[in-house]
């Protein structure tokens, strides 16, 4: 029988309780990508395991170009996975433990919609109280308190959906070496996000449809805490063209973190935090509906380059990724 959703997580660890309980997922393929520090005899039952000397995935262009110990890593899964015949791919993690409500909405339907044109919006004030924001958020916008009194009902057509996490939630450093508190979200229904209102998201517990699988490059070249943040922030421009939204969804994941240097962590997104207002601008400004979602793309990351966010081997890495993304 043909699967056509898929769980990528990447894992350097013994097969932790999340791994576990993604494997037994009967609608799902779980495929777990290795790295050198990924134990050899690493075994766990319905997972398709990638080691970082695969066979399955030596055939792409884009294997001999990303460095090891790295993130980005978890592209090969996604290659394995649309190889296979992925109409939908799931990024998650190793220490995001499935709840019982785990699940997506749908792609199509009508849903809550924030207004458009609203810029970046903190997309956890919808869902509590707490003082708290996601990694990605400009610092300028941390104190500043969205409110949610305006969302209309109206049909959407979702290209990405991003669930949430309870306990220990996708915060940047700055929250965790001032607050440094779990948060535990409300249940409320799924929020959409309008055209040019941008809020970041990750690669925790996030699903996306078959039309975007290009968008999933993860910039090789960039520090390890803002390499999905910028991902996202690429897409969404993207997205907007092509009439795709972002959603959000309650927490459906428990993230019990694994161990974290959270100085090391600042210093790695201290990039994020000079960049990020940039990056949405940057691409809005180049790209264009007559070309396809991966010249898109290439041309975001061109412009990108030019002002000094990436590298230039970015762009030949990003090259592989499409020649693979594109057979």
């Amino acid at each position: 029988m043909k699967m056509e959703k898929y769980i990528v997580i990447t894992s350097i660890s013994y097969p932790t309780e999340a791994v576990r309980l993604f494997s037994e997922l009967s609608d799902y393929q779980l495929v777990v990508v290795g790295d050198k520090k990924t134990p050899a005899d690493w075994t766990c039952p319905n997972t398709v395991f990638l080691a970082a000397d695969s066979k399955e995935t030596a055939g792409y262009a884009l294997a001999s170009r990303l460095p090891y110990n790295h993130y980005c890593r978890k592209m090969l899964g996604y290659l394995y996975a649309i190889s296979q015949g992925a109409e939908f791919i799931v990024d998650t993690d190793d220490d995001n433990l499935p709840m019982e409500n785990w699940t997506f909405p749908e792609f199509e339907g009508s849903f809550l919609q924030t207004p458009e044109g609203e810029g970046f919006i903190n997309v956890y004030n919808y869902f509590t109280e707490q003082n708290i924001w996601p990694r990605g958020l400009p610092l300028s916008l941390i104190n500043i308190r969205n409110r949610f009194d305006d969302l209309a009902v109206k049909p959407a057509k979702t290209g990405v959906w991003q669930g949430l996490a309870d306990e220990d939630p996708d915060v940047d450093a700055v929250y965790r070496l001032v607050f440094d508190k779990p948060c535990n979200f409300d249940s409320k229904p799924p929020i959409v996000l309008g055209k040019g209102t941008v809020c970041p998201f990750n690669t925790q517990n996030t699903i996306i449809r078959k039309e975007l699988f290009p968008l999933m490059y993860l910039p090789s070249y960039v520090t390890f805490r803002f390499t999905d943040i910028l991902r996202g922030l690429v897409a969404q421009p993207i997205m907007w063209l092509y009439g795709y939204s972002l959603g959000f969804t309650e927490a459906t994941v428990i993230q019990k973190r694994n161990p974290h240097d959270y100085f090391k962590d600042f210093v790695s997104e201290i990039p994020m935090y000079q960049q990020v207002e940039k990056v949405v601008a940057a691409v809005d400004g180049v790209i264009g509906e007559r070309r396809s979602i991966s010249d898109n793309l290439f041309e975001a990351y061109r412009a990108l380059l030019a002002i000094g966010i990436v590298e230039e081997r970015e762009l030949e890495t990003l090259e592989a990724w499409l020649k693979d993304v594109n057979k």
